[in-house]
């Protein structure tokens, strides 16, 4: 099995249709799908350039735990993309972006850290991905923008395999921190410095 990469964005449930219209945005306009429709939890509708297990048929989360997306993003071209768009096929767009894809958008409407906050989970499905979602500055960036842009509480870097996860993003400020680190023992410890999910 190969690496597994990817981020994790902490938010306030309110705050889900937003993250995942700011998310669509990042897809390619020139995507070669049918637009799925989702129905979050309470009643939210949103129409989204992605697909759910491949597929573009209307997905109901109104009872539902979790919501899977696949989906490609456009990135601003940094070292790291350009290298990846070299050996890897995709072609630098006019505007210096680059494709990647496929991300597995896993979104939890409760997040496994904290009970009263959702979870958008966002996965290189390749190795090659993960090592880009690593190194790449710019891919970070579009993460904790994302998670600034919604009003995330946390964004975390995760590697899949048990290794310290690194904070990219708290509480309103970037930062680099990790968890087991010194100021964060456990997942648990980086939670409770969380403030209400609902405030």
């Amino acid at each position: 099995m190969g690496l597994i990469y990817g981020y994790d964005i902490c938010l306030r449930p309110r705050n889900v249709a937003r993250a995942l219209a700011d998310l669509a945005g990042l897809a390619p306009p020139a995507r070669a799908v049918r637009p799925v429709e989702v129905t979050l939890p309470g009643g939210d509708r949103l129409v989204l350039l992605f697909t759910s297990h491949f597929k573009s048929e209307p997905v109901d989360c109104s009872e539902s735990s979790t919501l899977e997306l696949d989906t490609s993003l456009m990135v601003d071209g940094d070292d790291a993309l350009r290298e990846y768009a070299q050996t890897n096929g995709p072609v630098p767009e006019a505007d210096g972006r680059i494709q990647i894809g496929y991300i597995d958008a896993t979104i939890r409407f409760e997040s496994l850290l904290h009970a009263g906050c959702t979870s958008v989970e966002c996965w290189a499905a390749t190795s090659g991905m993960s090592r880009l979602f690593a190194w790449s500055a710019n891919i970070r960036k579009v993460f904790t923008d994302l998670t600034a842009d919604s009003g995330g509480v946390c964004c975390l870097f995760d590697t899949g395999d048990g290794a310290p996860e690194r904070v990219c993003w708290l509480n309103g400020e970037p930062t680099q921190e990790t968890v087991s680190g010194p100021r964060f023992p456990d997942r648990r410890a980086l939670a409770a410095t969380w403030s209400d999910s609902e405030k």
